[in-house]
């Protein structure tokens, strides 16, 4: 997002795998303990949580946000921070990084996925964006669906979806935010 609106910003790693998301001073801005986080200096205002975020920057910079369109964006965004990203990730811990450990965890969000997937279809057979125009809803799904190869579900099966995820793709602000880290990370194709 901050790509798409072209602000100015600084990032701070925080190593999650040293603990220091837990740390008094990190969990002052994310109680939770979880990235991402934002602080807007100019503003003083900090924010945790991916919808809070990408809300925040669309009312602030005024794109991807739209107000003729904030009902359908706010489900669509809604939808994805309540079952596409939180099911996908159990999908992740069960078949891409635990396999084997418990059969009913990777059938049950294998399935779930093949469902988000679906369902994704056939709203993109529908609208071209999730929420008609291109918006903080299709910012915060993409990434999701960025990680079809741990899903083995086959993006190429899903019409709509794979035309919207190698539109998305071809994005500059959305290559360049995959590499955000310069570790010359490319987006999967289909």
């Amino acid at each position: 997002m901050l790509e798409e609106i072209k602000f100015k910003y600084k990032i701070t790693k925080v190593y999650i795998n040293k603990g220091e998301q837990f740390s008094e001073k990190f969990r002052a801005i994310s109680p939770f303990s979880k990235i991402p986080v934002i602080i807007d200096h100019d503003n003083k205002v900090s924010l945790f949580e991916s919808g809070a975020i990408l809300i925040y920057l669309g009312e602030i910079s005024g794109k991807f946000y739209f107000q003729k369109d904030r009902h359908l964006i706010n489900q669509w965004l809604m939808g994805q921070m309540a079952y596409v990203g939180p099911m996908l990730g159990q999908h992740h811990q069960f078949h891409h990084y635990n396999p084997g450990k418990s059969n009913w965890g990777e059938d049950r969000y294998f399935k779930i996925a093949k469902t988000i997937y679906k369902d994704l279809d056939e709203r993109l057979e529908k609208s071209k964006f999730l929420a008609g125009d291109y918006s903080i809803a299709d910012i915060a799904t993409f990434p999701w669906i960025a990680r079809h190869e741990w899903h083995d579900i086959g993006l190429k099966k899903f019409k709509h979806l794979s035309r919207w995820y190698k539109e998305i793709s071809e994005r500059e602000a959305v290559i360049k935010g995959f590499d955000l880290l310069k570790r010359d990370e490319k987006i999967p194709e289909i």
